[in-house]
């Protein structure tokens, strides 16, 4: 049983340290982060399991985190209101060409990654982009001016839009 608080507390720990250290952080890794989470997983297992080595303490760590996450995945879906906490939510980045330096600020995001993300979207000028948004997983979405309809005739109820 104490193996299953150990992992338990360090699961709560780790869930807080990602949500605090920014959603660009967890999905921009360079090699040594990369390295540096592996090395951070093996102290923490140490941590949780005590230097323990048997099958059943390293069994119940893995249990333990794997019954959390799924606890944690099932209480946002039936909690809408969980969402935010749990999983963050949309950062508007850009609205009307305009970017929003504070919010740029606060998810200390520089510029660069900006204007990297719109590259990869086929934007050239942020005067086009419509709306970007910084999603919870740490991708972006952008939206130009010309997504936004144009000289297309909307599709009609029930057409299969293609």
């Amino acid at each position: 049983m104490d193996i299953v608080i150990r992992a338990a507390v360090v699961f709560v720990l780790l869930w807080f340290v990602l949500r605090v250290s920014g959603k660009r952080q967890v999905t921009q890794l360079s090699a040594f982060e990369l390295i540096l989470l592996v090395t951070l997983g093996d102290l923490i297992s140490q941590t949780v399991l005590q230097e323990d080595l048997s099958l059943t303490g390293g069994t119940l760590a893995v249990a333990t985190f794997t019954l959390l996450s799924v606890l944690l995945s099932w209480l946002s879906w039936r909690f809408r209101r969980s969402r935010r906490l749990l999983e963050g939510e949309p950062t508007i980045l850009i609205k009307d060409g305009h970017v929003d330096d504070e919010v740029l600020r606060y998810e200390r995001l520089p510029m660069d990654d900006v204007l990297a993300a719109a590259r990869e979207h086929g934007v050239r000028d942020l005067a086009d982009v419509d709306l970007m948004v910084l999603e919870p997983d740490g991708t972006f979405s952008v939206f130009t001016r010309s997504d936004s309809g144009g000289s297309e005739d909307p599709p009609k109820q029930g057409a299969e839009v293609t």
